[in-house]
């Protein structure tokens, strides 16, 4: 079975400033979105193999995009997440044969590194339907500056038989932290937590 894509999107926002303080070091995101033809739509499936198998494709796809768009080397990256909007003729575990088993991998090569979880979303909707995309920071999961979110929509996708499918990547946290936490300089990266 072939990956069939029916659109690619690429999204970029900076923040420059925020309440009115300049940001020391503007924050950009990125998120790179494919719209997908969902092979399983309406039927009931067992394996869903080429679902994980195209995951593993648009990993490697979407961050590669996402990256490019930042302007920046993956290294320099800082924060990723993951997410998915099935349409309704989907069910949300084809969302989950994309998102988990084999996702992961390309996105974090990408990146040179990325110990942490990649933080996801999954859920199901209609064209325009706003897509929550989760943020963590990409080696430590105890860094709170970098717990954020980008949400993204495309006004013809998901269509019932598709599913929309987005990785977003970024250059920081949030702009002006300041809830505590791990902060970047104490990061060890080593189990993905601190």
């Amino acid at each position: 079975m072939n990956l069939k894509i029916r659109k690619l999107v690429t999204v970029v926002d900076e923040t420059l400033t925020e309440m009115g303080h300049a940001v020391e070091r503007p924050v950009r995101r990125a998120a790179a979105i494919a719209v997908i033809d969902n092979p399983y739509a309406g039927i009931y499936v067992e394996d869903l193999g080429a679902l994980i198998d195209f995951g593993e494709e648009l990993g490697k796809l979407l961050s590669e995009r996402a990256v490019a768009a930042l302007g920046v080397p993956g290294e320099k990256c800082e924060s990723y997440g993951k997410a998915a909007l099935v349409g309704v003729d989907g069910e949300l575990e084809h969302a989950a044969a994309l998102l988990h088993p084999k996702m992961g991998a390309p996105v974090r090569k990408t990146l040179g590194k990325g110990a942490a979880l990649i933080p996801s979303s999954k859920k199901r909707g209609g064209p325009g339907q706003e897509l929550d995309i989760p943020l963590g920071h990409k080696d430590a999961a105890f860094v709170r500056s970098h717990f954020d979110g980008m949400q993204v929509s495309i006004n013809d996708a998901p269509r019932a038989n598709e599913i929309m499918v987005a990785v977003a990547i970024t250059t920081g946290g949030r702009p002006l932290p300041r809830v505590g936490g791990l902060k970047t300089t104490e990061i060890k990266g080593e189990d993905g937590l601190r």
